[in-house]
């Protein structure tokens, strides 16, 4: 992602020059991955979809009798007819039943139960982040990292290298000299290398899979900037006075850890890291839950995006509603004409977006598609008094996902992301109530008032937009 800088209207022979300028840059976009055309074929009869249970794969009636229990329990919608056997063809990933999910919203809720797993470990813990900040809670964590270590449980690390670029090395070191094996994601020196030096790649991804029966996954970072919630007051929540984040988690347990294990190890091999000792990674899996999940892990090296291909189906099979929270948002023509459609066949699409950002260039960018998503009827809410990172979406109120993946072309096509798909209404009600509650702290954006907003606002835009591939 660029780094942010302020930006001030100019004359006009100013504005033609940074067109050129960014004109020129992007001949090289050209020759860049591009994201797909994915064009689902709703009409098409639904192949059986299949799910795997605590005994491995279910039968065909087994499979059908937990769907029918789902479709039973939903509104009037065929968004299972119409989404799920596509979804399994697209993302190849089993849709699992038996779990237990449990919704985190913000940094105290997550920490605290992200720590009492770790401090509950007792064969092994790994962890997947892309910023691992040097500060108190960095600490806590780094500390109980080592303790766990030092007890005879193997912690295996992976940190991206530029998510973690302000970290001081000797932090990882200490943890390295416990024991701890520190994976270093796309190291930024070449030299340091294990594989073919690919700088844009990054691994956004944020995972913590506890002894194969527990997992956590979402938006959030090891930093302080999570420290605090989100729903206690527009006053600055941090010491420096700065707003605190929003950002939200899932807490897994059950089949779907196992796939989750699955894309922590694989990441481990593809980034050339040494032999892990092999411990109790998959351990019997128990039926501890009635929540179906489906975990989906994106990667560049792969032709598309899952997560984006099997968003775009969801949405497009969309029949009632449409939820969204995302930090980042600054779509493609393909998501931009989806949400569009969704809403001009009826549905009720809504937006829950940030009003302030740590990323200028992304911010402005999204900002440009407003105007054309209000006239589409697409409904834009920003969120304030606080940093929004929260990555979450609802269709239908039976079709959730949390994870990683923002809503721009970083996600889509440059990182390693993660995300869980969790069906039914009970966990549907759970994420459209945190909706509603973010929306009640939420500003609306009409398109009356938007098309009055300033000259600077519009130039910010047209400027940010000529970057969104790279952002």
């Amino acid at each position: 992602m660029l780094p942010s800088f302020p930006i001030r209207a100019q004359l006009p022979a100013a504005w033609r020059a940074l067109r050129a300028l960014a004109a020129c840059c992007l001949l090289g976009v050209s020759a860049c991955s591009s994201l797909p055309r994915v064009v689902p074929d709703l009409a098409r009869p639904a192949n059986t979809v299949l799910l795997e249970g605590v005994q491995g794969p279910l039968s065909a009636a087994q499979s059908k009798a937990v769907l029918d229990r789902l479709r039973s329990r939903s509104p009037n919608t065929d968004i299972f007819e119409r989404h799920l056997a596509l979804e399994e063809a697209i993302v190849g990933s089993p849709l699992t039943t038996g779990n237990r999910v449990q919704l985190l919203r913000d940094g105290p809720a997550t920490y605290t139960a992200m720590l009492a797993a770790i401090e509950g470990a007792r064969d092994h813990i790994h962890m997947e982040t892309y910023i691992f900040d040097d500060d108190e809670v960095g600490q806590r964590f780094a500390s109980a990292l080592v303790a766990k270590q030092r007890e005879g449980v193997q912690v295996n690390l992976i940190r991206d290298s530029v998510g973690t670029i302000r970290t001081p090395t000797d932090f990882f070191a200490q943890m390295a000299d416990a024991g701890v094996r520190v994976l270093e994601f796309n190291p930024i020196n070449p030299l340091m290398a294990r594989k073919q030096w690919e700088l844009n790649q990054r691994d956004h991804r944020k995972l913590l899979v506890v002894d194969g029966r527990t997992a956590f996954l979402g938006g959030i970072n090891i930093s302080g900037v999570y420290s605090s919630g989100s729903f206690k007051g527009l006053r600055p929540a941090r010491p420096n006075g700065q707003l605190a984040w929003r950002d939200t988690d899932l807490q897994l347990e059950g089949p779907v850890v196992a796939e989750l294990q699955k894309l922590f190890l694989a990441t481990w091999v593809q980034q050339g890291g040494d032999p892990l000792e092999v411990r109790q990674w998959f351990p019997e899996p128990q039926r501890v839950g009635h929540d179906v999940v489906r975990a989906i892990g994106s990667s560049p090296e792969e032709p598309f995006s899952l997560i984006y291909a099997t968003l775009l189906s969801a949405i497009d099979s969309a029949e009632t509603s449409i939820q969204i929270t995302n930090a980042y948002f600054a779509p493609d023509p393909q998501l931009l004409a989806a949400l569009e459609g969704a809403a001009r066949r009826g549905v009720e699409v809504t937006l829950i977006l940030p009003s302030q950002t740590d990323s200028w260039l992304v911010f402005h960018a999204g900002r440009n598609y407003y105007g054309q998503l209000l006239r589409a009827g697409v409904k834009i809410y920003e969120r304030r008094g606080r940093v929004l990172h929260s990555k979450t979406a609802l269709v239908d109120g039976v079709w959730a996902t949390v994870g990683s993946t923002n809503l721009d072309w970083r996600s889509f096509l440059h990182n390693h992301e993660l995300n869980a798909v969790v069906l039914g209404t009970e966990f549907g009600q759970q994420v459209d109530a945190m909706f509603r509650k973010d929306l009640a702290a939420s500003d609306a954006v009409t398109l009356e008032q938007w098309e009055r907003r300033p000259l600077h606002l519009r130039f910010q835009e047209g400027f940010a937009r000529l970057w969104e591939y790279w952002l």
